[in-house]
């Protein structure tokens, strides 16, 4: 069940600036998303999660890398690899589990009360536009932050926040069981920055009890997102040339993980834990 009155008012703009153009808008919008609709589509890659275990290693990696230092957004979690309490397959799930516990054993451990996982296809797999197709129920419980989101890989120096872009294709906190967000990040539109970024929010009643699809159309022209084949936000290409607000014209590569507390996720209900986002396949699609 899901209704797609979102909640940020119709047809406006998101970010609060003089630009007279309307880059992000909010729409109700019944035009499927499902490419099976579209002719000229293909699958290109996917995971269906058919074999039990660890994640496919040669489609999924682990991201670590602040483990030691802590995570952005003051979040609570270590991101353990290649633990099957923290990530695993099994009968057809990508399980990514959520604990209170600590891994002072582990090398980089940071000090974290929360273990929990970050998969990543950097390195492995990415892609310049295209349908991508993620079906997946969220965690539920106070403090609980999971994210399906794409990055930019970036070029010789690297990828660089938030210049190279950020398409948040889901995002959805414990603290709003009923909503979900989408949000693009680019240099012009951030958090830190000053302008916030295009974010718009669905309501979702059972997202913490249902598998939804949550979806994401990228082409040259527009960004378009939404959940069981109806988009709730479009952020459209300006057409000017203007790299900070439309850097998504190069690749990006997937993440999926669960977050614990931080900025958005708030104040944590220590007795959820275990808590588990589970996906039942990751698709991507080529025009």
């Amino acid at each position: 069940m899901i209704s797609l009155t979102s909640c940020g008012g119709g047809n406006q703009v998101v970010s609060q600036n003089s630009e007279p153009s309307t880059i992000a808008v909010n729409v109700s919008q019944t035009s499927p998303l499902n490419p099976s609709s579209k002719p000229g589509w293909t699958l290109v890659w996917s995971d269906e999660f058919e074999t039990n275990g660890l994640p496919d290693p040669t489609k999924w990696a682990f991201d670590t890398d602040r483990n030691r230092a802590g995570w952005y957004n003051n979040e609570k979690q270590y991101y353990a690899a290649n633990r099957l309490e923290n990530s695993r397959v099994e009968n057809g799930k990508l399980i990514i589990t959520a604990r209170k516990e600590r891994l002072t054993t582990a090398a980089d451990y940071g000090g974290q009360n929360y273990t929990s996982a970050r998969l990543v296809t950097r390195g492995l797999a990415s892609w310049t536009y295209g349908f991508f197709e993620i079906r997946a129920k969220m965690p539920c419980g106070q403090g609980t932050w999971p994210a399906i989101w794409t990055l930019g890989v970036g070029g010789s120096r690297g990828m660089v926040w938030p210049d190279d872009g950020e398409i948040d294709i889901m995002e959805f906190v414990g603290s709003k069981p009923t909503e979900v967000f989408a949000t693009v990040h680019t240099k012009k539109y951030n958090w830190q920055g000053g302008t916030p970024p295009a974010s718009f929010s669905a309501s979702v009643p059972d997202a913490c009890t249902t598998f939804h699809n949550y979806q994401l159309t990228w082409t040259p022209e527009k960004i378009s997102i939404g959940v069981d084949d109806r988009i709730y936000f479009n952020y459209i290409n300006p057409k000017n040339g203007d790299t900070q607000a439309w850097p998504f014209d190069r690749p990006q590569y997937l993440l999926l993980n669960i977050a614990i507390g931080g900025d958005l996720g708030g104040k944590v209900d220590d007795s959820i834990f275990p808590v588990t986002f589970q996906i039942e396949h990751v698709r991507v699609y080529k025009n």
